[in-house]
């Protein structure tokens, strides 16, 4: 019973949607725009279809079973675990931890890493651009040991302002943690030089990546952190499952963050002995048919190629970033010059939820409000953004929709020269 073979000879773009089962219903009377990939993305028939068949023929709990289906899940899931080692290039299986997500990865590191190595005066570098999940775990760490944080500041255009950054590297500096991209404004930060940066200064690097696996090549190696995080369910893959890569030494020396099953080698009422990495940070039964599906959607990102679904993205978010700017009263918010295929705008006179709600009446879905990342609003002074986040499956009819339906809620509320 081996898992369903993937056979893909598509292209990004229109030959993609019949893979998605979603993207081809109608949502209140019109043709579905699926613009909120940022927030998830859609799941491709292959990706459905691997967890299906793991709870019809190969459901069993793992690593510690003698019985043949018990070994089969343990064998799905191991090979869950190199399916993502190759994804991100990292040199050995035992650096990939399985987890919830990336939030819960960046809350294991903060947890384990960090409440062991930090104490008071230490100071966590982060960035001004990052989601909630990259700044709370930090916060909460700092109040355990009295660690501070420190915030690179951006510019107007949404830029890490590298000077400051430089600025604020010093011998206290023990770990830099920041978003490869960053979910609110599309921004790519130089992470493999914000690493040399902070590897010269003697401290450990995060890389939040839930905003980039899906869109381009990762190769943690060339990278050079020491940690990357991502989630499934933003690369075509289930809720509920992500990973955590880590250096092996450093994940070696690494104490255990939650206990339970699976995670230990011995345990007595006196005393209890931990497994080695990965498993010591895999406590309990983990989402055995989500390590399935995410390897089911990472063949199939990599039989398209990460590097087409750049291009494809960039050219689209090129077409949509023209079409939007023609709008009377909108303006784009995040402007950077290396930016992935995240467009997010504010429209004159209309809150971004009321510019979410009218969208949606058309067809139209996208995301509106803070997107987790409320110190970006705040530096712009703006309460949120209307975004627009592009897929490998999203076309230029989407983003014609998209302009139809902004102008159509203009309308509404009188604003633009086409009221």
């Amino acid at each position: 019973m081996n898992a369903p073979d993937l056979q893909i000879r598509r292209a990004p773009g229109a030959d993609c949607v019949p893979d998605f089962p979603v993207l081809t219903q109608t949502v209140r009377g019109q043709r579905l725009a699926y613009l909120d990939n940022g927030a998830t993305t859609q799941k491709p028939e292959s990706v459905i279809e691997a967890e299906q068949w793991f709870y019809r023929r190969s459901n069993a709990n793992i690593h510690r079973g003698v019985h043949w289906l018990s070994q089969h899940a343990t064998d799905l899931y191991e090979a869950g675990r190199e399916h993502v080692r190759v994804f991100l290039n990292a040199a050995r299986p035992e650096e990939i931890v399985f987890t919830r997500g990336a939030t819960e990865a960046i809350n294991l590191v903060a947890q384990s890493w960090g409440r062991a190595q930090l104490k008071p005066g230490d100071e966590i570098i982060v960035s001004g651009l990052e989601h909630h999940s990259n700044i709370v775990p930090w916060q909460l760490i700092g109040q355990q040991t009295g660690a501070v944080l420190k915030v690179i500041p951006i510019n107007d255009r949404g830029e890490l302002l590298m000077d400051d950054y430089r600025a604020l590297l010093n011998a206290r500096t023990r770990l830099v943690a920041v978003a490869h991209v960053s979910n609110a404004l599309g921004t790519i930060n130089p992470v493999a030089e914000i690493t040399r940066l902070a590897h010269a200064a003697g401290a450990r690097v995060l890389v939040d990546g839930a905003q980039a696996v899906a869109h381009q090549a990762v190769d943690v190696q060339a990278l050079d952190c020491d940690f990357y995080a991502f989630s499934g369910h933003k690369l075509y893959g289930p809720t509920g499952i992500g990973a955590l890569y880590a250096r092996y030494e450093i994940l070696d020396a690494m104490p255990p963050w939650q206990g339970g099953g699976d995670m230990i080698r011995t345990v007595s009422f006196e005393k209890t002995t931990y497994a080695g990495v990965p498993q010591r940070f895999e406590a309990g039964t983990p989402n055995i048919a989500g390590v399935v599906g995410l390897s089911a959607a990472i063949d199939y990102v990599s039989a398209l190629g990460l590097d087409a679904i750049a291009q494809y993205e960039h050219e689209l978010l090129v077409h949509a970033t023209k079409a939007v700017a023609a709008i009377p009263g909108l303006r784009v918010v995040g402007t950077a010059a290396q930016k992935a295929a995240i467009l997010s705008f504010v429209v004159e006179g209309i809150h971004p939820h009321d510019l979410g709600t009218i969208l949606d009446t058309h067809g139209v879905a996208i995301r509106a409000g803070h997107h987790c990342a409320m110190p970006v609003m705040t530096r712009f002074g703006i309460p949120g953004t209307a975004r627009a986040s592009l897929a490998l499956y999203n076309t230029e009819r989407d983003i014609s929709a998209l302009v139809e339906a902004l102008d159509e809620a203009q309308k509404l509320f009188g604003t633009g020269r086409r009221a």
